[in-house]
């Protein structure tokens, strides 16, 4: 439980700055959906462990935690891609760095090419440069995985200003399974309603409590209207969203006072 926790924890901060930018990211673009996927045991996170690399990379967080600073300190909005990014690598094959895989001959469309996350998942030069000031301190000792991790909590913590510092745990290992079907198949589409939102935490070993926290914990970042306005959501006469909040979001309002998160 512990363990769960402290991954909600943190996905509550990645709901909190997460911000989508994407082109051309619309309900039309996704094919129908298919089952609600089935539910599986919680992961119990056993294997990582806080100053998992004291030993073998002891410099491991610092130096990624300096990459992430300069990165958002050019632009705050990769950021909050990398927050985004450890939750749509999590979501589908566990948190494995399977988001990273490029396509090659034998496997074209890595999850990295799937709609939710092309083109619209950014970040990826940051995890580059961490991973190479990694491999010149400690060479073949910080996962790929754990990179993405730490890249997160760190953005959290300067997109905070410092307020929010999570003590993150370590020992993911990489994965080599990368489908973009199971990241069209895992990831909670826009349009899903509460059924459908409830069955795609449960497959993942995540409740109705955990989706509340999460879907309720945003506070920063700005998404599309595309992503709101075709079910009707944000029409007057059809959403069944609090009136406020609603009117609040609804086009036509002055840009301070429009905040759908994505």
């Amino acid at each position: 439980m512990a363990n769960k926790l402290a991954v909600l924890a943190l996905l509550v901060v990645l709901c909190s700055v997460v911000t989508r930018q994407a082109v051309g990211y619309s309900y039309a673009d996704y094919p129908p959906p298919g089952p609600l996927p089935t539910p599986s045991p919680a992961p119990s996170g056993n294997d990582l462990a806080v100053g998992f690399y004291d030993r073998t990379c002891p410099d491991a967080e610092k130096i990624v935690r300096g990459v992430v600073e300069e990165a958002v300190k050019q632009n705050p909005g990769i950021g909050a891609g990398l927050i985004r990014m450890l939750f749509h690598d999590c979501f589908v094959e566990g948190c494995d760095a399977s988001v990273l895989l490029d396509p090659t001959p034998t496997n074209p469309q890595p999850e990295k090419l799937s709609l939710p996350n092309n083109p619209s998942l950014r970040g990826f030069e940051v995890i580059d440069a961490a991973k190479a000031a990694l491999e010149k301190a400690c060479p073949g000792n910080v996962s790929c995985a754990d990179v993405v991790a730490f890249a997160a909590r760190d953005a959290s913590f300067f997109l905070s200003n410092g307020r929010i510092n999570v003590r993150m745990p370590a020992g993911r290992r990489d994965g080599s399974v990368s489908v973009s079907t199971s990241a069209l198949q895992s990831l909670p589409r826009p349009s899903f309603n509460l059924t459908e939102l409830t069955a795609s935490f449960a497959a993942k070993g995540l409740d109705a409590d955990d989706l509340v926290v999460l879907s309720g914990a945003h506070s920063v970042g700005r998404s599309h209207c595309s992503s709101f306005v075709p079910d009707g959501r944000l029409n007057a006469s059809t959403s069944t969203m609090n009136p406020a909040l609603a009117a609040a979001v609804r086009p036509g309002q002055p840009d301070r006072d429009r905040r759908p998160h994505g």
